[in-house]
């Protein structure tokens, strides 16, 4: 028969209850535990990154622009029609090599030619007209002449008249009344030869005025004939320097007629361009006029400097144009693109390491530095300075050795850590 223990049945209750309040403990433990463990790193696929470790030594601050070849403007001939004309033939196409001597179209004028024609037949008409008024001037002249001649000769005689009677006087052969007779009518004649000598020194002069109008009447004909002569020349459009002819805007058809100024055709020079590039605007502030540059053709590249800066912005850029200061590669042509680097500054003993995909100059950037082991890699705050085209300037927060990711990273922005796998 059994018997009952109620004092062993109350020790197993709190037995039981014992156990069933450390399991609670323990189980609290654990999630709070687990509460306080920080998430796993995420990995980081480590071929997809890219790493740089930080240098020290001198840094080349660039900036880079693409562009492409322009002409400098001394190295343009823009050709304008001299008349009013119609093309009648063109005889080269953009793109050919050209002489100075090389007719690059035909245009006609037909008023012109009428124009050249008076023009020819008005300068015949004053070199005859001047030959004539010479002619007469100079018969006038020598009857002028031979009055002169006349009076000249009596005057002479008179006064040799007049000194012969003062030596008759003298000796008392003659009266005194035939001497002052003489000698009155050798005074008149004097004066009648000084009247005749200035009278013909004024007609010389006279004659000289008539004949300088006269010729100023040719010297305008030649003037307009030359200048009909250089436009009918014009009619044949020549290069006027050696280069390659390039297309205008508005290029002309045969047939068209073209107004006086009109642009019909434009040479370039080869040997004298210039690169054009697009800088933006938050970089071109320091570029200095005489910055040494590089242009790279893709065929090559060439040494070159800054020589303008355009003050204007257009959608975020500014124009920097660079002179070529070496011989231009196979293919160098006007439009052709061009990449182009500017050497804004030289630092001789800095920190530096390559860009980062975000990484504005002179500010504070997040980089992730990979840590000793290799297999991890911790966020940095990082202090940059100057940036240059593939490399920038360290101030705080990195030092030599340190290896950094560059590539973006931006989508660990919520984990201070990731691991490289």
């Amino acid at each position: 028969m059994d018997i009952a223990r109620p004092d062993i049945k109350k020790k197993k209750l709190r037995r039981n209850a014992a156990w069933i309040a450390s399991g609670v403990v323990v189980v609290a433990a654990i999630a709070v535990g687990v509460y306080r463990l920080k998430p796993a790193a995420p990995p980081v696929d480590a071929s997809t990154i890219w790493p740089d470790t930080v240098k020290r030594g001198p840094l080349v601050v660039q900036v880079h622009g693409l562009g492409t070849l322009v002409p400098r403007e001394d190295s343009i001939e823009l050709i304008p029609a001299q008349t009013e004309a119609t093309v009648v033939r063109i005889r080269v196409l953009p793109g050919t090599k050209v002489t100075p001597d090389t007719i690059l179209m035909d245009l006609a004028d037909p008023q012109l030619e009428q124009e050249l024609l008076s023009a020819q037949l008005a300068l015949k008409g004053a070199e005859a007209d001047y030959k004539s008024l010479q002619a007469t001037l100079q018969s006038t002249l020598m009857d002028k002449k031979t009055a002169a001649a006349q009076v000249n000769a009596d005057y002479t005689q008179d006064q040799l008249q007049a000194q012969t009677d003062k030596k008759l006087y003298d000796l008392g052969v003659i009266s005194g009344l035939a001497y002052s007779k003489s000698k009155g009518t050798a005074d008149q004649l004097a004066t009648q030869h000084d009247l005749s000598q200035q009278q013909l020194e004024v007609n010389r002069q006279a004659i000289e005025v008539q004949l300088a109008s006269s010729q100023a009447k040719i010297d305008q004909a030649k003037a307009q004939l030359a200048l009909y002569e250089k436009q009918s020349a014009a009619l044949q459009v020549k290069a006027g320097i050696s280069g390659v002819l390039a297309p205008l805007a508005t290029p002309v058809q045969v047939g068209q007629h073209v107004a006086v100024g009109t642009s019909v055709a434009e040479v370039v020079q080869l040997d004298k361009l210039k690169a054009a590039l697009q800088i933006a605007e938050t970089q071109a502030h320091d570029i200095q006029l005489g910055q040494p540059a590089e242009v790279d053709t893709h065929n090559g590249i060439v040494q070159g400097h800054v020589i303008r800066i355009d003050p204007s912005v257009v959608n975020g850029t500014r124009t920097v144009d660079v002179s070529l200061d070496g011989a231009l590669p196979p293919g160098a042509v006007p439009q052709l693109s061009v990449d182009g680097t500017i050497d804004q500054a030289r630092l001789a003993d800095v920190l530096y390491v390559g860009r980062p995909a975000f990484g504005n100059p002179d500010s504070t950037i997040s980089l992730f530095r990979i840590d000793a082991d290799g297999k991890t890699a911790t966020r940095a705050q990082v202090k940059v300075g100057k940036a240059s085209v593939t490399q920038i300037q360290i101030l705080e927060g990195l030092k030599e050795g340190d290896r950094v990711i560059l590539s973006d990273m931006s989508r660990y922005d919520a984990t201070d850590k990731v691991r490289l796998e």
